[in-house]
């Protein structure tokens, strides 16, 4: 038994109380003479996962730039087509990183569904609702001034409402066009509606069974969106969002579950997703591969998760607390700039310069991001959900032991 034999990782699993205490940084460290495993540490800001989320965001931007370069990048390689893995990749991070914040005390009912529900509606209301506007007013002040968009086909009014109101996930036409990827939190609010009583549904069951229940209800929503609609689970209709998205992050939430009682040593940790992150990339080389590629991207939220933050960055932490700025924004910024050069004809200038103009526009997005996170998110975030702790970690170690990994 115990996380550690000679000094090396080892997949033991052991059910029995452990004593441990809590070292320098808030990390649970092993009492030399008792053998016994360590707990899993918290996830924290300013570490890996906080890299990994600005990443994946990043990329996202380049997956939404891809087709306005001068040469569109899926003729490069056709991975810069494969976008909707990193969304999926979001989807099922947000289950692990709420399921770790919150998971044991919605599961305790320490937290009210009201305070919950409340405060993830106004996490994503502000901002979508500034943002769409935004939109709207400038697509409007265009047609008073003559100007017709590149591809009016994207600004049909009558979707307007539902991704306004952000309803086009459950089968009402609004997820085109527009600000489109917000069908992403059309579909993630009702994944937050249901965190609760999954986390209560997990409550007595085995960290092992909670995992193969994840993984079983993704594939078994496969099989069923395959049966019932001719496509897996990840192409379904962006109108039928939530029926994709909640799989992806009911899964997310049952690896985060397993993770707080299963400890896997940081070395072990580190491997598990170095060489997950290799694997993605030989798979990706070889074609979408998609359920294997959610499978990979899965395996390293959880070995990301699972690493201590000895030393948190704050500039990290700042770029992970971006990340909704970004993927909320950019497509805008995208419609705005591009809409700019195309009145400009640039179509007609040199290759080099086509090139330069298009990475200024792609510098625009996360530029653009940083201007409405600082200056309109984060304040409004402090005057509407601030939240009650000051505390950098974002969720605490178990206080029982727990089986390693």
């Amino acid at each position: 038994m115990g996380g550690h034999t000679g000094g090396k990782a080892s997949f033991t699993v052991s059910g029995k109380p452990s004593l441990a205490s809590e070292g320098h940084h808030g990390l649970m460290t092993e009492d030399p003479a008792s053998h016994e495993p360590r707990r899993p540490p918290p996830i924290a800001r300013g570490g890996w996962l906080d890299v990994l989320r600005f990443v994946v965001g990043a990329m996202i931007v380049l997956y939404h730039f891809r087709e306005a370069a001068p040469i569109p990048l899926p003729l490069l390689h056709p991975v810069f087509d494969r976008g909707y893995l990193l969304t999926d990749f979001f989807i099922i991070d947000s289950g692990y990183v709420l399921a770790r914040v919150y998971g044991e005390r919605l599961a305790n009912r320490r937290i009210p569904l009201s305070v919950f529900y409340r405060q993830r509606f106004l996490r994503v209301a502000p901002a979508h609702f500034t943002v769409s506007l935004a939109l709207a007013v400038l697509v409007l002040t265009a047609a008073v001034l003559g100007q017709t968009p590149s591809h009016p086909e994207w600004f049909d009014w009558s979707r307007f409402p539902a991704q306004l109101f952000l309803v086009q996930a459950y089968g009402v036409p609004g997820g085109e066009g527009w600000n489109a990827p917000t069908w992403t939190l059309s579909a993630l609010l009702g994944c937050y509606v249901s965190l609760p009583f999954l986390a209560r549904a997990a409550r007595g069951l085995s960290p092992w069974a909670i995992l193969a229940l994840g993984v079983g209800g993704l594939l078994a929503a496969n099989l069923a969106a395959h049966a019932a609609f001719g496509l897996p689970i990840y192409e379904m209709p962006l109108r039928l969002g939530f029926l994709r998205a909640f799989p992806l992050f009911a899964l997310g939430v049952a690896v985060a579950l397993f993770a707080r009682q299963v400890y896997c040593p940081p070395r072990l940790a580190a491997g598990l997703g170095g060489l997950a992150f290799v694997a993605l990339a030989g798979l990706q080389a070889l074609g979408p591969h998609s359920l294997a590629t959610l499978g990979l991207l899965t395996l390293i939220i959880f070995a990301t998760g699972a690493l201590p933050v000895g030393r948190p960055s704050r500039l990290v932490e700042h770029l992970a607390l971006m990340a909704f700025a970004i993927f909320l924004t950019n497509e805008v910024i995208r419609i705005v700039w591009f809409g700019v050069l195309d009145a400009l004809d640039w179509g007609s200038w040199s290759s080099s310069v086509r090139w330069t103009a298009w990475a200024i526009g792609l510098a625009a997005a996360f530029a653009g991001a940083a201007v409405f996170r600082y200056a309109f998110d984060r304040p409004t975030q402090a005057l509407f959900n601030r939240p009650k702790s000051e505390s950098r970690s974002t969720s605490r170690a178990p206080k029982t032991a727990v089986p390693a990994l």
